[in-house]
């Protein structure tokens, strides 16, 4: 006989044998008959060990008696209590009294007020530091020189208004609502993102050129446009000026490069027509090269058309009022100084010969293939979902929320030749004789 739990061999000397019942069934015996091999002994002896472990011992009853139980200890005195705070050095508010409640929210108040007023002052530094900018004295120079003191004077009285319209021309006195905006922008942006699924599984191809005078609004519209759109499948296109080689290509040739595959949407921030404008204006195409353009790009464009690419231009439209109240806050605010370039501030003053150079532009290539399409851009909000609604309105993609994407808003967007600026008519301009 074989003790597993004291592995004594002798039964009658295991710790367990005086004991009680109960605590002997905490001992497990095993017979080991004369000629039992090792292997099988082991086997019994490790069942054993299990059987003993299952038993999990029962808390004993033990009843005592108070007569044997000593006096309790005295109690020493208790310490001072000290008021719990928290991380601050401040009471729990459950603790604190109406007074105390009053001089702690004063406190927060006045920290509130300091670290404020600490922001103030170091964009006041950031502001000094962007007065001191060379964009500023050359726009103030072209201020002085090339735009009516008239219009400058409307411009400065209606610099710190920003939710005033200061062309007479735009249709609504006041900008929109950043509330109203926000909320039309996020279910339009739905509904753009709807449109990608469509383009992706049908295998469409969308190219969207924006155009227009700088600070008119382009790239904040293309921003909102791919703001939530995969980025796999949708891309900006933003040449800078082209390379040595590419001088010597085809004038269109690097942007057909750029041009979408299936399922793909691109959007040009800026395009071919730089040299129907800036780069006409500026002297820098030879007329030649100006004329064959404008005699190329409506071939151009009615080959992507019939190629099966769905095309938009937008051109988007800005009082020169509103062009140079930006100007002004662009060149002041360090976070949108990178926006302003020398040629951009040479365009103040020359107003005049980029209207000319926009209506010869349109006049040649507005066509029913590819015709364009003017944003009025002084509130660019307006401009920015109006835009949308006008894409959206004209593709047929699956799950179209009717009630979301309605019509444009016709006294913002329309045809070339409904909404022009002050300044600008498209009927009674005569433009430069026809390329031959």
């Amino acid at each position: 006989m074989l003790c597993v739990t004291c592995l004594r061999k002798d039964s009658s000397l295991c710790s367990g044998s005086g004991l009680g019942p109960v605590n002997r069934n905490y001992h497990t015996f095993i017979n080991i008959m004369p000629g039992t091999t090792f292997k099988k002994t082991a086997r019994a002896f490790s069942t054993a060990k299990r059987i003993t472990a299952s038993r999990k011992p029962k808390p004993a009853v033990v009843k005592f008696d108070s007569r044997l139980i000593s006096p309790p200890a005295p109690v020493p005195p208790a310490a001072p209590s000290v008021e719990p705070t928290n991380g601050a050095g401040e009471k729990p508010a459950a603790t604190l009294g109406e007074s105390e409640k009053k001089r702690l929210k004063k406190l927060r108040k006045a920290e509130r007020k300091r670290l404020k007023e600490d922001r103030k002052g170091r964009w006041g530094q950031a502001k000094a530091l962007a007065n001191a900018f060379p964009m500023v004295e050359l726009i103030d120079e072209q201020v002085r020189t090339s735009i009516p003191p008239e219009l400058v004077k409307r411009v400065e009285a209606a610099r710190h208004e920003k939710k005033k319209i200061i062309s007479s021309t735009y249709p609504y006195p006041k900008r929109m609502k950043k509330k109203h905006y926000e909320a039309e922008v996020e279910l339009l942006q739905i509904e753009l993102v709807k449109m990608q699924a469509w383009v992706k599984s049908s295998g469409e191809r969308i190219v969207m050129i924006f155009e227009g005078r700088d600070a008119a609004g382009k790239g904040g519209t293309i921003q909102r446009f791919t703001e939530n759109l995969n980025p796999r499948g949708a891309r900006v296109v933003a040449l800078t000026k082209p390379s040595e080689s590419e001088r010597g290509q085809w004038y269109f040739q690097r942007y057909a490069e750029q041009l979408p595959t299936r399922g793909e949407i691109v959007f040009f921030d800026r395009s071919w027509y730089n040299r129907g404008g800036v780069e006409h204006v500026m002297g820098f195409c030879s007329p030649h090269d100006y004329l064959e353009f404008m005699r190329q790009a409506p071939e151009f464009e009615r080959m992507l058309v019939r190629s099966g690419i769905r095309f938009y231009k937008f051109w988007f439209s800005v009082s020169r009022e509103e062009q140079l109240r930006r100007f002004l806050g662009r060149a002041s605010d360090p976070l949108k100084q990178w926006k302003l370039s020398p040629m951009d501030v040479e365009s103040l003053g020359r107003w005049e010969a980029y209207t000319k150079a926009k209506e010869a532009m349109l006049f040649y290539t507005d066509t029913a293939d590819a015709p364009w399409t003017i944003v009025r851009s002084d509130d660019k909000n307006r401009a920015r979902l109006n835009a949308m609604k006008h894409v959206l309105s004209t593709i047929p993609y699956d799950g179209k929320d009717t009630e979301t994407v309605t019509p444009p808003d016709p006294h913002v967007v329309g045809s070339a030749k409904t909404i022009y600026e002050h300044g600008e008519n498209t009927k009674t301009h005569t433009p430069d004789p026809p390329p031959a």
